[in-house]
């Protein structure tokens, strides 16, 4: 079998020839990187020259180093190239027209992790409109989604929109970066010019172990696989008041709390016999965010098998059980949160206020995780115009 390629990879095969003579801005994180761990920036500095004149950056900074939520990064002039670096995630989440003024073309080179919360998508569509306004083309350098073709989760209500989820997607999706650039565009009538430099030799089914593309964290609390194959349920606790594991070395695989029991709630969670998943206890202390230096009790979710694992069923039931056996103690998380002031974080993170009740009312969430999960896939059967791999 042929090597899996990124789209940084098939573009640097010919020296970014395709991009000669264009003035070019690259849209990038520290997970930008070619098969031998190469940065796009000095690959494409080398190959370019004059010809790239500015530097973008997502939610976390260009290079990574900020933590989540509200923690916003300022421009900068990039050391290595002497090049303007600007800020996507702070003042302007959207590029100006200054910032593109420019350019004839920018290109976007982001790992994403497959679920509908992490930003990096909407940075993506942020950047599609501002294109499309100013004249500017986008070409995307696509890459695997790293836990394959497979989708769960509800389809976002569009009274929920915010910049955890700015269009009607699955929680997990399914779709690679420049998959979603063309449904994107598609949705939204963007007349934009887009080119999507396709991963070679990436099949659907394919996770990203399984590639041998080397994995980089693409924000700080996603240092691996396993982290990426939780999140797509994990992130719903960021909604709560709950750790999600920030400030250990298991961010999202553990949560907790200092007044939760973890027998108790192992107890609880037998009879959801919920698939390809076995629930530890443990208790953790946290070195930052929520419960710093507290001891809390809580539970690990190890997957055993990930093609039978449901990340949304797991930690919805969870976030059912633990709301049942401590209604006095749980407690939602209240704005602001990802630049919404008014919405809980559980409502725009879930895409609706249904996940909410469903926990409250203690209602069964097999029966609410099986319709979303058919949700999911006839939006998958629908957006099947936008696929680039088998």
């Amino acid at each position: 079998m042929d090597p899996v390629q990124t789209g940084l990879d098939v573009i640097m095969a010919d020296g970014a020839q395709r991009l000669r003579g264009r003035r070019v801005g690259l849209l990038v994180h520290p997970a930008s990187v070619d098969r031998d761990l190469h940065h796009a920036v000095p690959l494409l500095h080398g190959a370019l020259g004059r010809d790239l004149r500015a530097l973008f950056g997502p939610q976390h900074g260009l290079r990574g180093e900020t933590q989540d939520n509200m923690i916003e990064w300022d421009g900068f002039t990039d050391p290595l190239t002497g090049l303007p670096t600007h800020s996507l995630y702070g003042e302007h989440r959207k590029p100006t027209p200054a910032m593109l003024h420019d350019l004839d073309v920018l290109v976007i080179d982001l790992q994403d992790v497959g679920a509908r919360y992490y930003t990096f998508v909407w940075t993506l569509l942020l950047c599609l409109e501002a294109c499309a306004e100013q004249g500017v083309a986008v070409m995307v350098l696509d890459r695997p989604n790293p836990l394959g073709g497979a989708t769960e989760g509800n389809v976002l209500d569009p009274g929920y929109r915010s910049f955890v989820g700015l269009a009607p997607i699955p929680m997990r999706h399914g779709l690679s970066m420049g998959e979603l650039a063309h449904w994107l565009r598609r949705q939204f009538h963007l007349d934009v010019e887009l080119e999507v430099v396709a991963a070679s030799g990436w099949k659907r089914s394919d996770w990203h172990d399984t590639t041998g593309l080397p994995w980089v964290l693409p924000s700080p609390n996603m240092p691996t696989l396993a982290t990426a194959t939780v999140y797509p349920g994990a992130c719903l606790l960021e909604g709560t008041q709950l750790s999600e594991g920030r400030g250990t070395t298991r961010p999202f695989e553990i949560l907790g709390a200092p007044w939760l029991d973890p027998e108790s709630l192992m107890a609880a969670m037998g009879p959801h016999d919920l698939p390809g998943a076995v629930l530890r206890p443990l208790h953790f202390e946290p070195t930052f965010q929520k419960h710093a230096g507290r001891n809390c009790g809580g539970v690990q979710v190890h997957v055993t098998d990930r093609e039978e694992f449901r990340p949304v069923l797991t930690y919805l039931a969870l976030l059912t059980e633990i709301h049942r056996l401590w209604p006095d103690r749980f407690a939602w998380k209240e704005p602001p949160y990802e630049y919404e002031h008014e919405k809980l974080p559980i409502d725009i993170l879930a895409g609706g206020p249904e996940l909410r009740a469903v926990v409250e009312e203690g209602r069964d969430p097999r029966t609410v995780a099986d319709r979303w999960r058919n949700e999911a896939r006839a939006w998958s059967i629908a957006a099947a115009e936008s696929r680039l791999y088998d």
